[in-house]
């Protein structure tokens, strides 16, 4: 729940880390798993979790993940979407350990020439089976069999140190939990959570985007006048340019609680602190977060509770936390507290929601109703 973020704030404890798997929770053995590294690689290999956590140099730093369904709630509020109701706590941070996949690559004798790079992409895939989501499709196995959690990056962005694309086998100092990837897990900052595979098996070197089944039938924000069947009919599901990788602008107010009271007549004189976070994609910085109680007629600016240094390369992959002190005079005015925040893109958050047919995506100016009796 939003109230724990609000407790916890920068470093989310991993026990209070969301969770979003897509079947059950396989039980893997750091003694017998494996990473096969393979495809157009000069040297293909099976690395054991001992020689990726002893000879492959380690990268160590804060990551906020986030659900590609964050906030799908309000969406489903407007219209049922195919995902389920998420509020707006589909989000954490963990300071992440294990080496870049670049360094791997490197190993299994990839060139660090960029113009060696082009045209190819680095598949990942997960150890677990799960069904066949929609099909059938260009790419689809028949109905009823089992295909794999997979994805790709285009070898460009893995092998481009700024990235920091890595192979993380610790969060917050500890081992993996098994619900969180245990031994291994890809984490793409920047990017949404979806394309950050859990219990990875394997990865490949290919000459193309993934032809793997969820690469295309999940993790997508397709038109909003697109249905479950005009997307199998159109083949919508196959347009790359509805694919969602880089995480959007968002924010969502968590302090006051849901269903919070305060008295007014004994606090007239006194002010109230408003809190929350924000978050944005592609290494960007959050440079403003406004709060307005008319409705965006005036904007108030945020103090904002930045913990996370730039990288080397001046990526930001965490989210920040701000607060705002209100008298609580003016609340009696108002009807609705709305937040949304700015990056140095001079990304914002709309005023209104844009249906999409996952529910993903969702950010509009957040809001919080003022109920006001006497």
């Amino acid at each position: 729940p939003l109230r724990v973020l609000n407790k916890t704030r920068f470093i989310t404890p991993s026990i209070m880390h969301y969770v979003r798997n897509h079947g059950a929770c396989p039980k893997l053995e750091w003694d017998t798993d494996t990473l096969l590294v393979g495809g157009d690689v000069p040297r293909p290999m099976e690395l054991t979790m001992d020689e990726i956590a002893s000879t492959l140099p380690a990268r160590e730093i804060p990551v906020t993940l986030v659900c590609d369904g964050n906030r799908r709630k309000e969406q489903n509020m407007l219209r049922q979407t195919v995902g389920f109701n998420w509020g707006a706590a589909g989000v954490g941070t963990n300071v992440y350990k294990g080496p870049t996949v670049r360094d791997v690559l490197l190993r299994a004798g990839i060139s660090s020439d960029p113009a060696t790079w082009r045209g190819f992409h680095v598949e990942f895939i997960g150890i677990e089976d799960l069904p066949n989501k929609i099909g059938p499709g260009p790419f689809e196995k028949k109905w009823g069999d089992k295909v794999k959690y997979g994805t790709s990056v285009p070898l460009a962005r893995a092998m481009n140190p700024a990235y920091d694309v890595m192979l993380a086998y610790q969060a917050n100092g500890q081992f993996l939990q098994p619900d969180h990837g245990y031994p291994l897990r890809l984490i793409i900052p920047g990017y949404i959570g979806g394309r950050m595979i859990k219990w990875i098996k394997e990865l490949n070197v290919i000459p193309h985007m993934t032809e793997n089944h969820y690469h295309y039938h999940d993790n997508r924000i397709l038109p909003p006048h697109i249905t479950a069947e005009s997307a199998i009919q159109l083949g919508t599901w196959y347009k790359p340019e509805y694919i969602f990788n880089e995480l959007n602008i968002n924010s969502a107010i968590t302090q006051p609680d849901h269903n919070e009271t305060i008295e007014i007549q004994p606090n007239i004189g006194k002010e109230y602190e408003l809190a929350g976070y924000s978050y944005t994609g592609g290494g960007r910085m959050i440079t403003r977060v406004e709060i307005t109680t008319n409705a965006g007629i005036n904007w108030h600016t945020c103090e904002l509770h930045r913990f996370e240094q730039p990288t080397d390369y001046g990526m930001y992959w965490c989210w920040i936390w701000w607060s705002f002190r209100i008298p609580i005079v003016d609340l009696i005015s108002t009807d609705e507290i709305w937040a949304r925040a700015w990056d140095e893109s001079n990304n914002t958050q709309p005023f209104r929601p844009t249906w999409n047919l996952m529910g993903m995506g969702n950010n509009q100016c957040f809001r919080v109703k003022v109920h006001k009796s006497l």
